[in-house]
């Protein structure tokens, strides 16, 4: 199996790009939902046994496509043969976090703060150990494609 990590800040289109994958029969997990987080000093952070579950659990043929942005991210990097970013300019995210309606992370002036500074501070990070930067100003599908012709 190959496993495959999206990450990048709020607002970039990983949920998005796993929904088109899905829909084209990739096998995806948005680490957003189904327990795959815990808060460790107001921190949330992967919970590393159900990470180490579903990477092990993955069959040994076909893709995964697993997606999350988190500080410990990094202990799992050796076990992902493709490491892709997202990535979109402040405006772009701006207006898709002030947009969406399936997450209301970024609506408050907090949170989408933090998203400006993460994208200063963790994006240059997040840049260093990726094996494949896409800039999603195009078109979801065409994010696909790009992503699908690198990693498969």
């Amino acid at each position: 199996m190959t496993c495959v990590l999206v990450t990048g800040m709020s607002g970039v289109g990983k949920s998005s790009l796993l929904r088109e994958l899905a829909r084209r029969g990739h096998r995806t997990v948005d680490t957003d939902y189904g327990d795959y987080f815990e808060t460790v000093d107001g921190e949330r952070l992967w919970r590393t046994d159900r990470i180490d579950a579903l990477l092990t659990s993955a069959p040994e043929s076909g893709s995964l496509f697993v997606q999350g942005t988190t500080r410990n991210q990094t202990l799992f990097y050796p076990r992902f043969e493709h490491i892709v970013l997202l990535s979109a300019p402040a405006e772009i995210l701006i207006e898709r976090l002030a947009a969406r309606t399936d997450n209301p992370y970024g609506k408050d002036s907090a949170e989408l703060a933090e998203t400006l500074e993460n994208l200063e501070t963790v994006e240059p990070l997040l840049r260093e150990d990726a094996t494949l930067e896409v800039v999603t100003t195009v078109p979801v599908a065409r994010v696909a494609d790009i992503v699908l012709t690198h990693v498969l």
